[in-house]
């Protein structure tokens, strides 16, 4: 292509080279020090490719798409191309079907000063570059935190014309329940399936059913959340379920990871419980508790009025705005349970796209609201 064509591709292809740089720089990683590097050119050839291909159809399904700037060398079992495919938006489309499902990424790199696709891996090393195509004009720049993680850390969100670089610290969470703190500002995890990323885990899946969900995290042992739900509960878990809080609780005691998949598989059963109409209960314990419930605001509790929103992106400005700014009924409901149970959090998504997590604030003394999709892309 001659020039890029979405101005996005070149406004942010500097500040992305000097982000990948300065991870590198910082030796975080002493075993991926040699992880190939994109420039600004190659970084603005990437993503202004991928853009003109997230809004082709292949068959009438538009492409799905994560491309891993890395020389074939680097990545273990590639499969190889007889001839590498110079990169171009149709090329990316075509190939869209064979490499649609996660974990499966199109190699990416130069060839006689070009860059091309020469194949597809699955394993790549951290701070590897790679962009996700997510839908047209939906693009995510992320890379791995470890070698050994099975979590990416986004970096940026190309969503048509506007662009979202994150910058989760810019957040603080220090005075919101511990339990928020790995989804808000999340860290480098020390296994695949690290329990310490259970609430985050939670949140993708919630988000990955797209009917809607809302799920309250409450202390363990309490019973003041009762107060504001609608008696009676349609689906009270008696006993508790407890199969994701073992899986967490064995891993911190053993000190070693759960069994392959088994986290994975737990987080994705209690998740699908919030695709059922009303609210899930769990214990910041992750002990699931009812499903389907009515959140209710208690006799002479104050409605929920004012709330402190806050991204976590470049820029960001704090804010305070109504409940019904933010959603429908669900994102009022879901801030009223917040605002009466302070040690509580609330998480929403929405069936559009939006995640937002309620939490009280001592600090401000009213309701944050944390706007946090661009986290779980």
């Amino acid at each position: 292509m001659n020039g890029p064509h979405y101005p996005a591709a070149r406004a942010f292809a500097a500040r992305l080279e000097h982000h990948f740089s300065r991870h590198a720089a910082a030796g975080l990683q002493r075993s991926d020090a040699g992880t190939p590097l994109p420039d600004a050119a190659a970084i603005e050839t990437l993503i202004d490719v991928a853009f003109w291909a997230s809004v082709q159809r292949e068959e009438g399904y538009p492409p799905e798409i994560s491309l891993a700037f890395l020389p074939p060398d680097r990545a273990v079992r590639p499969l190889m191309l007889a001839a590498p495919l110079p990169l171009g938006p149709r090329a990316l489309a075509r190939l869209a079907p064979a490499v649609e499902r996660p974990g499966i990424h199109l190699g990416v790199w130069r060839d006689r000063g070009e860059l091309v696709v020469w194949g597809t891996t699955r394993a790549i090393p951290s701070f590897c570059f790679v962009l996700e195509v997510l839908a047209p004009g939906l693009m995510v720049v992320k890379h791995r935190t470890r070698e050994d993680s099975a979590k990416f850390q986004n970096v940026a969100v190309f969503e048509g014309e506007q662009v979202k670089v994150l910058r989760p610290q810019a957040v603080d969470v220090s005075d919101h329940p511990s339990v928020l703190t790995s989804l808000v500002g999340p860290e480098a995890s020390g296994w695949p399936d690290d329990p310490a990323d259970v609430l985050l885990r939670l949140a993708v899946s919630m988000r990955a059913h797209k009917r809607g969900a809302t799920l309250l995290v409450v202390p363990a042992g309490g019973e003041a959340w009762r107060e504001s739900i609608v008696r009676p509960i349609a689906y009270a878990v008696d006993p508790p379920f407890t199969e994701l809080a073992d899986l967490v609780r064995e891993a911190a005691e053993g000190g070693h990871p759960p069994r392959p998949g088994a986290l994975g598989r737990a987080v994705d059963a209690v998740a699908g419980l919030t695709a059922v109409d009303g609210a899930t209960v769990i214990t910041d314990r992750y002990e699931l508790l009812a499903f389907g419930v009515k959140i209710g605001r208690p006799d002479g509790r104050l409605r929920v009025e004012r709330v402190l929103l806050t991204e976590p992106i470049e820029g960001g400005v704090a804010t305070v705005v109504a409940p019904g700014e933010l959603g429908g009924t669900r994102h009022i409901s879901a801030s009223q349970f917040a605002q009466d149970q302070q040690d509580a959090v609330a998480l929403v998504a929405s069936q559009d796209g939006p995640f937002t997590i309620f939490a009280w604030s001592p600090r401000a003394g009213m309701l944050h609201a944390h706007r946090v999709e661009t986290l779980l892309l």
